[in-house]
């Protein structure tokens, strides 16, 4: 495969990490972005309306396990840096490349059709543009999943997405529906000026401190030649000693051990728990008014409600016929080359246990090796055989649920990636294209 031309749909941190590889591989390219800056997600009140950026935001990965392999972060940001200083270092890391006169600013991909075996991509801009290959690097944070709740609510409804923070919230009674990150993040700023914050959720979790032994804790020497069930032992036992049960916080215990479902990182959620100034409740039952009421029974009145509830899979410039993700599952190999159509890609559609940046650039580079003819997959029942075998692996660790359909290892997904590039080398080699 040799492609010609190549569209890029974003420019976050994903979609820039494809355009620095082309960019050094001499693969012609066009980036749209549908705001005025790169970034994404991690650029707060986006020009594009789809960042869920709130102004509170620190990474939750520290900056050495997040940073790009070819480009590190500066030495005076913190362990985990603030969102602005996140936005600023992919800035920086665009010019310093030189790639940024390839980025289609406030331009946003409204259809993306094929034709004759191109790829037609038109925009907001008019007229329409034909490209050899498609990489799709547009987030999985960009469509908010709201609950269906029974009921009525007389308060204030949001979704975290559009969550920025919680001045204006003195004097309320405040529902955080959710566990995850996000969640735990709006609790805990929301402690600090509300009169009251119940967070609520269907299933405990396990909340790992940013540090453990005095470092952050995803730089603790757990390579992953060892074992996964070792690791997580390990884990397991530091956790124990450091935090103790999430029951001893007021949280339910998990109905899953660690790794099995997306860890919730914070430093601050069980302080602020074990000091009252935030209480778990179940799931909701149903809304009443001006009150909450939850599955054991307990009613709150209530202002604010907070549905930190996760997304949806979206590509609104695909009709749904051609791609779609129903119920958030969209078979992919190692979660980057679609199965049928051997020019479309996707960068940065996962949730990793760690960081999307590194795999992201990974994965760039697996792409252009394609593009240039240098990787060769296997054939249409070897590449669908192990498919399969991927999806059983994840559905059978982690927690049936819509936020763990893209679930990957940081560690052990990058060594897999890498081995499936020698792999097509290898194939490419006997074939004669590479």
């Amino acid at each position: 495969m040799a492609a010609e031309r190549v569209a890029i749909l974003g420019a976050g941190s994903s979609g820039i990490a494809t355009c620095k590889t082309f960019y050094q591989r001499g693969i012609p390219f066009d980036c749209f972005e549908a705001a005025d800056r790169v970034g994404g997600n991690w650029v707060y009140e986006s020009s594009s309306g789809l960042s869920a950026c709130y102004r509170g935001l620190t990474i939750n990965t520290s900056k050495r396990r997040m940073e790009y392999p070819d480009y590190p972060m500066p030495d005076d940001y913190p362990d985990f840096p603030r969102h602005d200083q996140i936005a600023a270092y992919f800035d920086d890391y665009v010019d310093h490349f030189g790639f940024r006169g390839a980025i289609r600013f406030e331009t946003r991909v409204t259809r993306v059709t094929r034709a004759r075996g191109a790829w037609i991509v038109e925009t907001d801009r008019g007229g329409a543009e034909r490209y050899d290959a498609l990489v799709v690097a547009n987030g999985h944070h960009c469509a908010p999943r709201m609950p269906h709740l029974e009921g009525r609510f007389d308060g204030e409804v949001l979704h975290s997405h559009t969550y920025r923070h919680a001045e204006g919230w003195a004097g309320k009674r405040v529902v955080v529906l959710g566990i995850g990150n996000s969640a735990m993040d709006i609790a805990v700023e929301a402690s600090h000026v509300a009169d009251a914050v119940f967070l609520s959720s269907r299933r405990g979790a396990w909340v790992l401190p940013k540090y453990l032994l005095g470092r952050p804790a995803d730089t603790l020497p757990l390579p992953p030649w060892i074992p996964f069930s070792v690791r997580r032992w390990a884990v397991e036992k530091l956790l124990h000693a450091a935090v103790g049960s999430p029951t001893d916080h007021g949280l339910p215990m998990p109905d899953h051990r660690l790794g099995e479902a997306h860890p919730t990182i914070s430093q601050t959620i069980l302080e602020r728990l074990d000091a009252g100034a935030i209480v778990w409740r179940p799931n909701i039952a149903r809304l009443d008014g001006d009150a909450i009421v939850f599955e054991d029974g307990t009613r709150e009145r209530a202002d604010v409600l907070v549905c930190c509830t996760g997304y949806d899979l979206s590509f609104p410039f695909f009709e749904p016929s051609f791609l779609s993700a129903p119920n958030n599952d969209l078979p992919l190999f190692l979660r980057t080359l679609h199965p049928d159509h051997r020019t479309l890609f996707f960068v940065g559609l996962v949730q990793p246990l760690g960081a999307i940046m590194p795999i992201a650039d990974a994965q760039s580079r697996w792409i252009a090796d394609a593009l240039t003819g240098r990787y060769a997959r296997p054939d249409a029942a070897e590449l669908c055989a192990r498919m399969e075998a991927e999806r059983r692996a994840m559905f059978a660790r982690y927690v049936a649920s819509p936020r763990h359909t893209i679930q990957v290892d940081f560690d052990d997904y990058l060594v897999e990636l890498e081995r499936e590039r020698r792999r097509g080398a290898e194939r490419a080699a006997r074939l004669g294209t590479g």
